[in-house]
Parts: C-alpha cells; sequence; structure tokens
C-alpha cells in the first residue's frame, strides 16, 4: 500500500504541474479573472485579474489519479463523491460570480442546499456501511485498537452536517492568501494519508492524490500567485477533509489538524456577531483572521508560514493522539 499511495502522490503531482501552464494562460484567455473585494486589504488589489478557479486543475489530477485504483481500493468512491460533489458547487459558484458578473455568485440559500444534498448522501452512505461505521475515535484514549469510541446515536447524522458543512466553510474561508489553504491543507491531507497506511483504511490512494495535486498547483499558487483555487478548489478540499476524516472514524481529530480552519471560520462568526451587537464595533481588524495578522503589520508570506507550521505541529500532535 506504501508503494501504490506513493505512486499516487506522484501521478497527482506530474497530473497538476503539467495542467497549471496550460490551464493559467486558458484562464487568463477566458478572462476568469479574481475580482478582489475593496474592502480587502490594499495590498491585495494587485491580485485583480489573477486567474482564479485553479481548483479545476486539483480537481482533474485527483479525478484521474483516482480512476487508477478505484477497482482496487473501492472506499475512496465516497470520498471521491463528496469532494468532487463540494466541488461542482464550488465552480457554479466561481462561474456565476467571474462568467455571469454575478457579485454574489450562488445565493446562500443555494449554496446550502448543494452542501446538503450532498452531505445526506455521505450520510446515508456511513449509516448503511458495514465498513464504516458510525462511530467516532476520541483522541488520546488509546488509538484505534484500545481507544475510547464515542457512539452519538440518533444524534450522529446532524454531526455528520455539522462537521462536514462546519469543515468545508471553514477551509473555504482559509482560502485567502497566496498559498495559504494549498500549504495548510497539504499538511492536513499528508496526516490523512499517513494514517490511512498505517491503519490500512482503504482510502490512502485519493489521499496521496490530494497531497501530490496540491503540491503540484502550490508551484503556482505559492506568493505571488499566478493561479487561484477559488471555491471549485476550496469547497472541494474542504469536503475532501471531512469526508476521509469520516471514513476512518476520526472525525474529531478534525478540531486539531484542522484548527486553522476552524479559527477562520470562528473569526467570521465573532466579528459578524459582534459587530451587529455593538452597532458596528469589532473584535479583530479584518476577519478572516489571517487579514488580521496582515493589517497588524505581518506580511502574507509570514501568515503562510506561521499558520502552516501551527498546522503541521498540530498534525504531529494528533498523531500521538492515535
Amino acid at each position: 500500500m506504501i508503494n501504490e499511495t506513493i505512486l499516487a502522490i506522484i501521478i497527482a503531482f506530474a497530473i497538476s504541474a503539467m495542467l497549471c501552464p496550460i490551464v493559467i494562460p486558458f484562464l487568463h484567455r477566458l478572462k476568469f479573472g479574481q475580482e478582489v473585494r475593496k474592502e480587502g486589504p490594499e495590498s491585495h488589489l494587485k491580485k485583480q485579474g489573477t486567474p482564479t478557479m485553479g481548483g479545476l486543475i486539483i480537481l482533474t489530477s485527483i479525478i484521474i489519479t483516482s480512476l487508477f485504483y478505484v477497482r482496487q481500493y473501492p472506499k475512496i468512491i465516497p470520498v471521491l463523491f463528496v469532494t468532487v460533489g463540494f466541488g461542482i458547487v464550488g465552480f457554479l459558484d466561481d462561474y456565476i460570480k467571474i462568467v455571469m458578473k454575478r457579485s454574489e455568485g450562488l445565493t446562500p440559500v443555494q449554496k446550502m442546499a448543494g452542501q446538503l444534498i450532498i452531505t445526506g448522501i455521505f450520510a446515508y452512505y456511513l449509516l448503511h456501511s458495514k465498513d464504516v461505521g458510525t462511530e467516532m475515535l476520541i483522541p488520546f484514549t488509546g488509538g484505534f485498537e484500545k481507544g475510547l469510541y464515542l457512539n452519538l446515536g440518533i444524534f450522529f447524522v446532524p454531526a455528520v452536517f455539522f462537521i462536514v458543512i462546519g469543515t468545508d466553510n471553514g477551509v473555504n474561508f482559509t482560502d485567502g492568501l497566496d498559498g495559504l489553504c494549498t500549504s495548510v491543507t497539504i499538511l492536513v491531507a499528508t496526516f490523512l494519508t499517513v494514517v490511512s497506511i498505517g491503519e490500512n483504511t482503504g482510502i490512502s490512494p485519493i489521499t496521496g492524490a490530494v497531497v501530490g495535486s496540491l503540491l503540484g498547483f502550490l508551484l503556482f499558487n505559492v506568493y505571488p500567485a499566478r493561479v487561484f483555487m477559488g471555491d471549485t478548489g476550496s469547497l472541494g478540499l474542504g469536503g475532501f477533509v471531512a469526508s476521509s476524516a469520516f471514513m476512518m472514524q476520526i472525525p474529531v481529530f478534525i478540531a486539531i489538524i484542522g484548527f486553522i480552519y476552524l479559527i477562520e471560520v470562528l473569526s467570521v462568526i465573532i466579528q459578524v456577531t459582534y459587530f451587529k451587537r455593538t452597532g458596528g464595533k469589532r473584535i479583530f481588524k479584518m476577519a478572516p483572521i489571517h487579514h488580521h495578522f496582515e493589517l497588524s503589520g505581518w506580511s502574507e508570506t509570514r501568515v503562510v508560514a506561521v499558520f502552516a507550521i501551527v498546522t503541521a505541529v498540530l498534525c504531529m500532535l494528533a498523531y500521538l493522539g492515535l
């Protein structure tokens, strides 16, 4: 399995790295450029027009790589379904914003409806799958064999919706700086790959494919970015993280390995709630929280580096909890 997973990483990396120089000029010609918010940091205005929807590259490399393994590893199908499903929701959002020139993209109701449908199908699979089950490993209780498992009973389905959609939106909010979401998710996907190999969960080819595709994409997404992943990529990756964790019965670990995702979405919730209740006051200089650090004097590359380092340390901590 180790050799097959390494090969999956290499294949996905090669596909992603080769597609970027082809797709980026194509996105330029189609004028699929990023619209930078006027209320955002002034330093981001220079990003105006940078091609977005690069998530198509990520999803394509993941799909192609997964097809080589799907017969031998059928458990990657649910993960691929959620990843691509959320990626399609993100693509529609990007397409409406960029091509149809509707600044809001999908309405909140439309976006939520798509997320609920995909999550509902995945939850149905988990409930009826004999290979996965509904129990969730509690960190630092003894690992897969001797550890304690959380059994929520009738509350399992609501938990699936909360964790999947919450993670998805957390990853989406993290995509705000050059290479930030890509770097953080490479580390999270690496953790999931190591665990999948060690426990023989049967999904390491797709977790490895995500690692490889993001490494290839990072070559062109690192500061100064030549392409952004857009909602196509960030929503797809959010679906990947959540579905992979559930397939390995470790969704509780997302709170550790996905801490950056968590603080990103919490910073937005806190900022909006506080703003409304105080009549316009703010806790953070700007939300999501990566913009707060930018406006506090941190360079974009420093924010990305620190967030990635924090994720790396937390992934190692989470591994100790297995």
